[in-house]
């Protein structure tokens, strides 16, 4: 796309001009035209889209330090993964876990709950330990 097309969609855009109506009038397609709005904020009318600031805009949920948010990209809530793990460990309250799976161990035939994995057997290392090489004598 070539810098005169980019001004002209910036110029229709906010002219009020639908994504479809622009793509037909430039020759471009309409994933290309809309992509380049949302990642550029160029929104029907006027004004530039924005996200509605938050009381803490920019800021580390865990250790508060300034966040670079990037334009046209997902809003960061951590500076690092560091902090990210850390925020999110500390609170599991706050986790939506989905795959909680009850089993019988095959072992010991003690029920048990596991997060993630629809295919356990056994209850801890020392059941697969005892079922696999000593036949499941205990």
């Amino acid at each position: 796309m070539t810098e005169k097309e980019k001004n002209e969609i910036r110029k229709l855009r906010r002219s009020g001009m639908t994504c479809k109506d622009i793509s037909r009038k430039l020759d471009l397609s309409i994933g290309c035209i809309k992509t380049y709005c949302s990642r550029h904020g160029i929104a029907p009318g006027e004004e530039v889209a924005q996200r509605p600031a938050k009381k803490d805009e920019g800021l580390c949920e865990y250790c508060g330090r300034p966040v670079e948010q990037k334009m046209g990209r997902k809003h960061k809530r951590f500076c690092s993964d560091q902090c990210r793990n850390l925020w999110w460990n500390s609170h599991m309250d706050q986790v939506e876990k989905k795959a909680v799976y009850d089993y019988t161990c095959s072992c010991c035939g003690i029920r048990f709950q596991a997060y993630g994995n629809s295919h356990r057997k056994y209850c801890s290392r020392d059941c697969y330990f005892k079922d696999r090489y000593a036949g499941g004598k205990h």
